[in-house]
Protein backbone atom coordinates (compact mmCIF):
# COMPACT_ATOMS: atom_id res chain seq x y z
CA UNK A 1 0.00 0.00 0.00
CA UNK A 2 1.42 3.11 -1.04
CA UNK A 3 1.61 6.39 1.03
CA UNK A 4 -0.88 8.38 -1.52
CA UNK A 5 -3.40 5.64 -0.45
CA UNK A 6 -2.69 5.79 3.02
CA UNK A 7 -3.33 9.41 2.59
CA UNK A 8 -6.27 9.17 0.62
CA UNK A 9 -7.90 6.62 3.23
CA UNK A 10 -7.12 9.45 6.09
CA UNK A 11 -9.02 12.26 4.17
CA UNK A 12 -12.19 10.83 5.41
CA UNK A 13 -11.29 10.30 9.14
CA UNK A 14 -9.67 13.46 9.14
CA UNK A 15 -12.24 15.40 7.13
CA UNK A 16 -15.12 13.57 9.51
CA UNK A 17 -12.92 14.44 12.66
CA UNK A 18 -13.15 18.36 11.49
CA UNK A 19 -16.74 18.44 10.51
CA UNK A 20 -17.46 16.79 13.98
CA UNK A 21 -15.64 19.27 15.62
CA UNK A 22 -17.93 21.86 13.62
CA UNK A 23 -21.16 20.43 14.11
CA UNK A 24 -20.79 18.66 17.79
CA UNK A 25 -20.90 22.43 19.68
CA UNK A 26 -23.81 23.86 17.36
CA UNK A 27 -25.57 20.62 18.77
CA UNK A 28 -24.84 21.11 22.07
CA UNK A 29 -25.37 25.20 21.93
CA UNK A 30 -28.89 24.82 20.20
CA UNK A 31 -30.27 20.79 21.36
CA UNK A 32 -30.96 20.09 24.73
CA UNK A 33 -28.80 17.61 26.79
CA UNK A 34 -31.62 15.43 27.19
CA UNK A 35 -32.40 14.94 22.82
CA UNK A 36 -28.18 14.27 22.83
CA UNK A 37 -29.03 11.51 24.87
CA UNK A 38 -31.77 10.22 23.18
CA UNK A 39 -29.30 10.57 19.49
CA UNK A 40 -26.51 8.39 21.04
CA UNK A 41 -29.26 5.78 21.75
CA UNK A 42 -30.36 5.03 17.85
CA UNK A 43 -26.60 5.31 17.26
CA UNK A 44 -25.99 2.24 19.58
CA UNK A 45 -29.28 0.17 17.94
CA UNK A 46 -27.82 0.92 14.61
CA UNK A 47 -24.45 -0.52 15.18
CA UNK A 48 -26.22 -3.42 17.25
CA UNK A 49 -28.67 -3.72 13.81
CA UNK A 50 -25.72 -4.16 11.62
CA UNK A 51 -23.67 -5.99 14.04
CA UNK A 52 -26.17 -8.63 14.15
CA UNK A 53 -27.52 -8.80 10.31
CA UNK A 54 -24.14 -8.85 8.66
CA UNK A 55 -24.42 -12.71 10.69
CA UNK A 56 -20.08 -12.35 10.70
CA UNK A 57 -20.44 -12.76 6.73
CA UNK A 58 -18.37 -9.32 6.60
CA UNK A 59 -15.77 -10.54 8.11
CA UNK A 60 -15.86 -13.75 5.93
CA UNK A 61 -16.24 -11.37 3.00
CA UNK A 62 -12.84 -9.34 3.97
CA UNK A 63 -11.38 -13.00 4.72
CA UNK A 64 -11.64 -14.71 1.83
CA UNK A 65 -11.80 -11.46 -0.91
CA UNK A 66 -7.86 -12.23 -2.02
CA UNK A 67 -8.55 -15.82 -2.32
CA UNK A 68 -11.88 -15.73 -4.54
CA UNK A 69 -12.05 -16.02 -7.98
CA UNK A 70 -15.80 -14.53 -8.24
CA UNK A 71 -16.00 -11.48 -6.26
CA UNK A 72 -19.22 -10.37 -7.07
CA UNK A 73 -20.71 -13.88 -6.06
CA UNK A 74 -19.15 -13.86 -2.86
CA UNK A 75 -20.61 -10.45 -2.22
CA UNK A 76 -24.00 -11.07 -3.38
CA UNK A 77 -23.68 -14.44 -0.75
CA UNK A 78 -22.61 -12.28 1.89
CA UNK A 79 -25.13 -9.49 1.63
CA UNK A 80 -28.34 -11.36 1.04
CA UNK A 81 -28.94 -13.61 4.42
CA UNK A 82 -29.12 -10.43 6.68
CA UNK A 83 -30.53 -7.72 4.73
CA UNK A 84 -33.86 -10.22 4.64
CA UNK A 85 -33.89 -11.14 7.91
CA UNK A 86 -33.35 -8.09 9.17
CA UNK A 87 -36.64 -6.57 6.87
CA UNK A 88 -38.37 -9.72 7.96
CA UNK A 89 -37.72 -8.67 11.63
CA UNK A 90 -37.94 -5.26 11.51
CA UNK A 91 -41.13 -5.38 9.83
CA UNK A 92 -42.39 -7.75 12.08
CA UNK A 93 -41.83 -5.37 14.68
CA UNK A 94 -43.40 -2.58 13.28
CA UNK A 95 -46.82 -4.75 12.43
CA UNK A 96 -47.01 -5.69 16.25
CA UNK A 97 -46.82 -1.62 17.32
CA UNK A 98 -45.72 0.88 15.27
CA UNK A 99 -44.40 2.88 18.03
CA UNK A 100 -42.85 0.32 20.03
CA UNK A 101 -39.07 1.08 18.69
CA UNK A 102 -39.80 5.16 19.64
CA UNK A 103 -41.02 4.53 22.58
CA UNK A 104 -37.81 2.40 23.43
CA UNK A 105 -35.30 4.52 21.99
CA UNK A 106 -36.47 8.08 22.57
CA UNK A 107 -39.14 7.36 25.83
CA UNK A 108 -41.44 9.37 23.02
CA UNK A 109 -44.46 7.37 21.21
CA UNK A 110 -44.01 8.00 17.50
CA UNK A 111 -44.49 6.11 13.86
CA UNK A 112 -42.61 9.08 12.29
CA UNK A 113 -39.79 8.10 14.55
CA UNK A 114 -40.06 4.61 14.39
CA UNK A 115 -39.88 4.42 10.45
CA UNK A 116 -36.95 6.50 9.92
CA UNK A 117 -35.33 4.42 12.54
CA UNK A 118 -35.87 1.23 10.83
CA UNK A 119 -34.79 2.79 7.66
CA UNK A 120 -31.63 4.14 9.49
CA UNK A 121 -31.06 0.32 10.57
CA UNK A 122 -31.58 -0.97 6.83
CA UNK A 123 -29.41 1.20 5.05
CA UNK A 124 -26.65 0.83 7.56
CA UNK A 125 -26.61 -2.79 7.14
CA UNK A 126 -26.82 -2.38 3.21
CA UNK A 127 -24.06 0.55 3.40
CA UNK A 128 -21.37 -1.71 5.39
CA UNK A 129 -21.42 -4.50 2.63
CA UNK A 130 -20.92 -1.99 0.32
CA UNK A 131 -18.61 -0.40 1.44
CA UNK A 132 -16.48 -3.31 1.77
CA UNK A 133 -15.68 -3.43 -2.05
CA UNK A 134 -14.57 0.36 -1.80
CA UNK A 135 -12.35 -1.23 1.32
CA UNK A 136 -11.19 -4.30 -0.55
CA UNK A 137 -10.45 -3.10 -3.74
CA UNK A 138 -8.06 -0.33 -2.34
CA UNK A 139 -10.40 2.51 -3.76
CA UNK A 140 -9.04 5.01 -1.17
CA UNK A 141 -10.29 8.34 -2.06
CA UNK A 142 -14.01 7.01 -2.81
CA UNK A 143 -14.12 5.08 0.38
CA UNK A 144 -13.28 8.12 2.03
CA UNK A 145 -15.40 10.43 0.00
CA UNK A 146 -18.04 8.26 1.31
CA UNK A 147 -17.45 8.69 4.87
CA UNK A 148 -17.07 13.01 4.66
CA UNK A 149 -19.77 14.05 2.19
CA UNK A 150 -22.40 12.61 4.64
CA UNK A 151 -20.91 14.99 7.98
CA UNK A 152 -21.60 17.44 5.44
CA UNK A 153 -25.12 16.98 5.15
CA UNK A 154 -25.64 16.40 8.57
CA UNK A 155 -24.62 19.83 9.36
CA UNK A 156 -26.31 21.28 5.85
CA UNK A 157 -29.77 19.57 7.88
CA UNK A 158 -29.15 21.08 11.18
CA UNK A 159 -28.09 24.48 10.02
CA UNK A 160 -31.40 24.58 7.71
CA UNK A 161 -33.11 23.91 10.81
CA UNK A 162 -31.81 26.28 12.63
CA UNK A 163 -31.97 28.76 9.80
CA UNK A 164 -35.55 27.98 9.13
CA UNK A 165 -36.44 28.46 12.99
CA UNK A 166 -37.76 25.05 13.28
CA UNK A 167 -38.54 23.04 16.41
CA UNK A 168 -34.69 21.95 17.85
CA UNK A 169 -36.25 18.25 19.33
CA UNK A 170 -35.49 14.92 18.79
CA UNK A 171 -37.98 14.67 15.13
CA UNK A 172 -35.52 17.10 13.14
CA UNK A 173 -32.19 15.57 15.02
CA UNK A 174 -33.37 11.99 14.17
CA UNK A 175 -34.09 13.35 10.86
CA UNK A 176 -30.73 14.93 10.13
CA UNK A 177 -29.13 12.06 11.49
CA UNK A 178 -31.01 9.13 8.74
CA UNK A 179 -30.42 11.68 5.67
CA UNK A 180 -26.98 11.65 6.73
CA UNK A 181 -27.13 7.11 6.33
CA UNK A 182 -29.38 7.95 3.14
CA UNK A 183 -26.70 9.50 1.66
CA UNK A 184 -23.49 7.36 2.71
CA UNK A 185 -26.02 4.60 1.11
CA UNK A 186 -26.18 6.23 -2.21
CA UNK A 187 -22.53 7.51 -2.14
CA UNK A 188 -21.53 3.86 -1.67
CA UNK A 189 -24.47 2.70 -4.29
CA UNK A 190 -22.94 4.76 -7.16
CA UNK A 191 -19.35 4.02 -6.47
CA UNK A 192 -19.56 0.27 -6.17
CA UNK A 193 -22.50 0.15 -8.95
CA UNK A 194 -20.71 -2.12 -11.37
CA UNK A 195 -19.51 -4.72 -8.63
CA UNK A 196 -23.32 -4.93 -7.18
CA UNK A 197 -24.93 -4.56 -10.92
CA UNK A 198 -22.93 -8.20 -11.74
CA UNK A 199 -24.12 -10.20 -8.44
CA UNK A 200 -27.27 -10.07 -9.88
CA UNK A 201 -25.54 -12.79 -12.52
CA UNK A 202 -24.91 -15.32 -10.05
CA UNK A 203 -27.01 -17.54 -7.67
CA UNK A 204 -26.19 -18.06 -4.00
CA UNK A 205 -24.02 -21.23 -3.69
CA UNK A 206 -25.49 -22.59 -0.37
CA UNK A 207 -22.20 -24.79 0.31
CA UNK A 208 -20.41 -21.86 -0.02
CA UNK A 209 -22.72 -19.82 2.18
CA UNK A 210 -22.44 -22.50 4.57
CA UNK A 211 -18.57 -22.25 4.61
CA UNK A 212 -18.84 -18.68 5.10
CA UNK A 213 -20.90 -18.65 7.48
CA UNK A 214 -19.11 -21.37 10.20
CA UNK A 215 -16.49 -18.91 9.55
CA UNK A 216 -18.76 -15.94 9.84
CA UNK A 217 -21.22 -17.00 13.15
CA UNK A 218 -18.56 -17.36 15.69
CA UNK A 219 -17.79 -14.02 14.96
CA UNK A 220 -21.31 -12.71 15.77
CA UNK A 221 -21.20 -13.71 19.12
CA UNK A 222 -17.87 -12.28 20.29
CA UNK A 223 -18.91 -9.26 18.08
CA UNK A 224 -22.22 -8.88 20.44
CA UNK A 225 -20.01 -9.18 23.37
CA UNK A 226 -17.64 -6.45 21.52
CA UNK A 227 -20.66 -4.22 21.14
CA UNK A 228 -21.83 -4.68 24.70
CA UNK A 229 -18.04 -3.72 25.51
CA UNK A 230 -18.59 -0.39 23.36
CA UNK A 231 -22.23 0.59 24.41
CA UNK A 232 -22.69 -1.03 28.25
CA UNK A 233 -21.93 2.22 29.59
CA UNK A 234 -24.56 3.57 27.58
CA UNK A 235 -26.99 1.33 28.63
CA UNK A 236 -26.43 1.67 32.15
CA UNK A 237 -26.43 5.31 31.68
CA UNK A 238 -30.12 5.30 29.96
CA UNK A 239 -31.35 2.56 32.35
CA UNK A 240 -29.43 3.71 35.65
CA UNK A 241 -29.75 7.73 35.23
CA UNK A 242 -30.65 9.99 33.06
CA UNK A 243 -30.98 10.91 29.95
CA UNK A 244 -29.28 14.62 30.72
CA UNK A 245 -26.33 12.34 32.18
CA UNK A 246 -26.45 9.87 29.11
CA UNK A 247 -25.91 12.98 26.89
CA UNK A 248 -23.35 14.87 28.52
CA UNK A 249 -21.03 11.60 28.55
CA UNK A 250 -22.32 10.66 24.66
CA UNK A 251 -20.92 13.92 23.39
CA UNK A 252 -17.18 13.05 25.76
CA UNK A 253 -17.52 9.79 23.73
CA UNK A 254 -17.90 11.16 20.31
CA UNK A 255 -15.03 14.33 21.18
CA UNK A 256 -12.86 11.04 21.92
CA UNK A 257 -13.78 9.58 19.18
CA UNK A 258 -12.70 12.30 16.90
CA UNK A 259 -9.52 13.09 18.76
CA UNK A 260 -8.86 8.87 17.94
CA UNK A 261 -9.22 9.25 14.09
CA UNK A 262 -6.11 8.05 12.45
CA UNK A 263 -7.29 4.64 14.65
CA UNK A 264 -9.85 4.45 12.61
CA UNK A 265 -7.56 4.96 9.54
CA UNK A 266 -5.59 2.33 10.95
CA UNK A 267 -8.50 -0.23 11.34
CA UNK A 268 -9.49 0.23 7.88
CA UNK A 269 -6.43 -0.62 6.35
CA UNK A 270 -5.08 -3.25 9.10
CA UNK A 271 -6.62 -6.22 8.46
CA UNK A 272 -7.05 -6.42 4.24
CA UNK A 273 -3.23 -5.57 4.27
CA UNK A 274 -2.26 -8.28 6.72
CA UNK A 275 -4.46 -10.97 5.40
CA UNK A 276 -2.80 -10.00 1.71
CA UNK A 277 0.98 -10.42 3.51
CA UNK A 278 -0.34 -14.13 4.70
CA UNK A 279 -1.64 -14.46 1.08
CA UNK A 280 1.79 -13.22 -0.56
CA UNK A 281 4.23 -15.22 2.19
CA UNK A 282 5.54 -11.77 3.70
CA UNK A 283 7.54 -11.46 6.93
CA UNK A 284 5.58 -11.24 9.32
CA UNK A 285 7.93 -9.81 11.94
CA UNK A 286 7.10 -6.50 10.62
CA UNK A 287 4.16 -6.24 12.72
CA UNK A 288 5.92 -5.74 15.79
CA UNK A 289 7.64 -3.02 14.24
CA UNK A 290 4.27 -1.67 13.20
CA UNK A 291 2.84 -2.10 16.86
CA UNK A 292 5.72 -0.16 18.51
CA UNK A 293 5.14 3.02 16.35
CA UNK A 294 1.48 2.83 17.37
CA UNK A 295 1.46 2.40 20.88
CA UNK A 296 3.98 5.22 20.71
CA UNK A 297 1.42 7.27 18.96
CA UNK A 298 -1.46 6.08 21.47
CA UNK A 299 0.76 7.03 24.69
CA UNK A 300 1.23 10.52 23.23
CA UNK A 301 -2.27 11.16 22.05
CA UNK A 302 -3.32 10.55 25.97
CA UNK A 303 -0.70 12.42 27.31
CA UNK A 304 -1.49 15.14 25.42
CA UNK A 305 -5.31 14.81 26.00
CA UNK A 306 -4.67 14.87 30.03
CA UNK A 307 -2.71 18.09 29.66
CA UNK A 308 -5.48 19.77 27.48
CA UNK A 309 -8.62 18.65 28.41
CA UNK A 310 -9.54 21.94 30.30
CA UNK A 311 -9.71 23.66 26.50
CA UNK A 312 -13.18 22.26 25.95
CA UNK A 313 -14.56 23.60 28.61
CA UNK A 314 -14.70 26.97 26.59
CA UNK A 315 -16.17 25.42 23.35
CA UNK A 316 -19.33 24.25 25.24
CA UNK A 317 -22.22 25.40 27.24
CA UNK A 318 -21.79 25.11 30.75
CA UNK A 319 -24.10 21.67 31.16
CA UNK A 320 -20.74 19.99 29.45
CA UNK A 321 -18.59 21.01 32.26
CA UNK A 322 -17.59 17.70 33.50
CA UNK A 323 -16.09 16.49 29.70
CA UNK A 324 -13.10 17.68 31.38
CA UNK A 325 -12.69 14.51 33.46
CA UNK A 326 -14.25 12.00 31.12
CA UNK A 327 -12.38 12.65 28.00
CA UNK A 328 -9.24 11.02 28.69
CA UNK A 329 -10.82 7.56 29.92
CA UNK A 330 -13.15 7.92 26.82
CA UNK A 331 -10.12 7.58 24.26
CA UNK A 332 -8.70 4.81 26.45
CA UNK A 333 -11.52 2.39 24.60
CA UNK A 334 -10.98 2.97 21.06
CA UNK A 335 -7.23 3.40 21.27
CA UNK A 336 -7.00 0.27 23.38
CA UNK A 337 -8.99 -1.65 20.45
CA UNK A 338 -6.91 -0.17 17.83
CA UNK A 339 -4.00 -1.39 19.48
CA UNK A 340 -5.60 -4.68 20.15
CA UNK A 341 -5.62 -5.28 16.23
CA UNK A 342 -1.88 -5.56 15.92
CA UNK A 343 -1.73 -8.00 18.20
CA UNK A 344 -4.82 -9.85 18.23
CA UNK A 345 -4.52 -10.14 14.28
CA UNK A 346 -3.22 -14.06 14.67
CA UNK A 347 -6.83 -15.01 15.56
CA UNK A 348 -8.41 -14.32 12.44
CA UNK A 349 -5.25 -15.80 10.25
CA UNK A 350 -5.54 -19.22 11.95
CA UNK A 351 -9.44 -18.80 11.53
CA UNK A 352 -9.84 -20.00 15.34
CA UNK A 353 -12.54 -17.14 15.06
CA UNK A 354 -14.44 -18.89 17.89
CA UNK A 355 -11.94 -17.67 20.24
CA UNK A 356 -12.58 -13.95 19.16
CA UNK A 357 -15.61 -13.93 21.18
CA UNK A 358 -13.70 -15.05 24.61
CA UNK A 359 -11.99 -11.31 25.13
CA UNK A 360 -15.18 -9.68 24.17
CA UNK A 361 -17.32 -11.88 26.59
CA UNK A 362 -15.06 -11.54 29.27
CA UNK A 363 -14.52 -7.56 28.60
CA UNK A 364 -18.25 -7.14 28.53
CA UNK A 365 -19.05 -9.01 31.63
CA UNK A 366 -16.25 -7.13 33.50
CA UNK A 367 -17.78 -3.78 32.09
CA UNK A 368 -21.61 -4.62 33.18
CA UNK A 369 -20.26 -5.29 36.82
CA UNK A 370 -17.99 -1.72 36.28
CA UNK A 371 -21.12 0.35 35.28
CA UNK A 372 -23.50 -1.92 37.61
CA UNK A 373 -21.16 -1.09 40.62
CA UNK A 374 -20.17 2.90 39.51
CA UNK A 375 -22.89 4.36 37.57
CA UNK A 376 -25.36 4.70 40.39
CA UNK A 377 -22.96 6.50 42.48
CA UNK A 378 -20.93 8.27 40.02
CA UNK A 379 -22.63 8.54 36.76
CA UNK A 380 -20.38 9.25 34.20
CA UNK A 381 -17.36 9.44 35.18
CA UNK A 382 -18.39 5.82 36.56
CA UNK A 383 -19.25 5.25 33.04
CA UNK A 384 -15.78 6.17 31.75
CA UNK A 385 -13.75 4.03 34.12
CA UNK A 386 -15.45 0.92 33.81
CA UNK A 387 -14.95 1.05 30.08
CA UNK A 388 -11.85 1.92 30.50
CA UNK A 389 -10.93 -0.92 32.59
CA UNK A 390 -12.82 -3.15 30.14
CA UNK A 391 -10.68 -1.98 27.62
CA UNK A 392 -7.32 -2.92 29.43
CA UNK A 393 -8.42 -6.48 29.99
CA UNK A 394 -10.06 -6.83 26.41
CA UNK A 395 -6.28 -5.65 24.80
CA UNK A 396 -4.43 -8.22 27.33
CA UNK A 397 -6.97 -11.21 26.51
CA UNK A 398 -6.84 -10.94 23.08
CA UNK A 399 -3.46 -10.84 22.53
CA UNK A 400 -2.34 -13.93 24.80
CA UNK A 401 -5.03 -15.64 22.92
CA UNK A 402 -3.59 -14.74 19.32
CA UNK A 403 0.23 -15.65 20.91
CA UNK A 404 -1.00 -19.19 21.76
CA UNK A 405 -2.62 -19.69 18.29
CA UNK A 406 -0.20 -18.55 16.35
CA UNK A 407 2.98 -16.40 17.06
CA UNK A 408 5.22 -15.32 19.82
CA UNK A 409 4.99 -11.63 20.29
CA UNK A 410 6.95 -8.92 22.85
CA UNK A 411 4.44 -7.20 25.01
CA UNK A 412 5.53 -6.68 28.41
CA UNK A 413 6.19 -3.18 28.06
CA UNK A 414 3.40 -2.82 26.18
CA UNK A 415 1.23 -4.56 28.96
CA UNK A 416 3.04 -2.13 31.63
CA UNK A 417 2.58 1.43 29.23
CA UNK A 418 -0.88 0.60 28.83
CA UNK A 419 -1.34 0.02 32.67
CA UNK A 420 0.53 3.43 33.51
CA UNK A 421 -2.42 5.28 31.07
CA UNK A 422 -5.31 3.24 32.62
CA UNK A 423 -4.65 4.67 36.13
CA UNK A 424 -3.04 8.14 35.43
CA UNK A 425 -6.85 8.02 33.42
CA UNK A 426 -8.95 7.01 35.93
CA UNK A 427 -6.98 9.35 38.22
CA UNK A 428 -7.96 12.19 35.99
CA UNK A 429 -11.57 11.18 35.98
CA UNK A 430 -12.27 12.56 39.42
CA UNK A 431 -13.51 15.92 39.58
CA UNK A 432 -12.70 16.32 43.00
CA UNK A 433 -8.95 16.23 42.43
CA UNK A 434 -9.16 19.53 40.32
CA UNK A 435 -5.95 20.13 37.91
CA UNK A 436 -3.67 18.59 39.99
CA UNK A 437 -3.79 15.49 38.18
CA UNK A 438 -1.90 17.39 35.54
CA UNK A 439 1.50 16.79 37.15
CA UNK A 440 1.26 13.39 36.48
CA UNK A 441 0.49 13.59 33.12
CA UNK A 442 3.70 16.07 32.85
CA UNK A 443 5.54 13.61 34.84
CA UNK A 444 4.09 10.60 32.30
CA UNK A 445 5.01 13.25 29.20
CA UNK A 446 8.51 13.27 30.46
CA UNK A 447 8.74 9.30 31.34
CA UNK A 448 7.16 8.54 27.53
CA UNK A 449 9.75 10.96 25.89
CA UNK A 450 12.97 8.33 27.52
CA UNK A 451 11.01 5.26 26.80
CA UNK A 452 9.73 6.16 22.62
CA UNK A 453 12.99 8.03 21.77
CA UNK A 454 13.89 5.55 19.42
CA UNK A 455 10.20 6.25 17.85
CA UNK A 456 10.78 9.72 18.03
CA UNK A 457 13.83 9.57 16.37
CA UNK A 458 12.96 7.86 14.17
CA UNK A 459 11.34 8.36 10.58
CA UNK A 460 7.04 9.03 10.85
CA UNK A 461 4.45 6.63 11.47
CA UNK A 462 2.92 6.70 8.14
CA UNK A 463 6.54 6.09 6.61
CA UNK A 464 6.98 2.98 8.66
CA UNK A 465 3.69 1.84 7.78
CA UNK A 466 4.62 2.62 4.17
CA UNK A 467 8.22 0.58 4.16
CA UNK A 468 6.45 -2.58 6.25
CA UNK A 469 3.88 -3.17 2.80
Amino acid sequence: MTRNKILAYAIGPIGAAIMGFITLPIITWFYSVEDIGRISMLQVVASFSVLLFCLGLDQAYVREYHEHNVKPKLFKTVLLPGLILSIVIFGAIFIIDSQLISKWLYDVPSTYLTIISILCFILSLISRFLSLILRMDERALAYSMSQLLPKILFLASILSTLWLGLTADIYNLVTAHTLSITAIFVIFAWNTRKDWLRAFNYKIDLKELNKLLVFGLPLVIGGLASWGLKVMDKLFLRSMSTFAELGVYSVAVSIAGAAAIFAGIFNTIWAPMVYKWVNEGVNLDKIDEISEHLLAAIYFIVILSGMFSWILTYFLPKEYAAIEYLITACLLGPLFYTLSETTGVGIAIVRKTSLSMVASIVAMFTNALGNYLLVPTYGASGAAISTAISFWGFYIIRTELSIFVWRKIPRIKTYFIITLLLIASIISSIPTLGKSPIIIWLVLLIVGIYIFRRNILSVSFIRNIKQAT
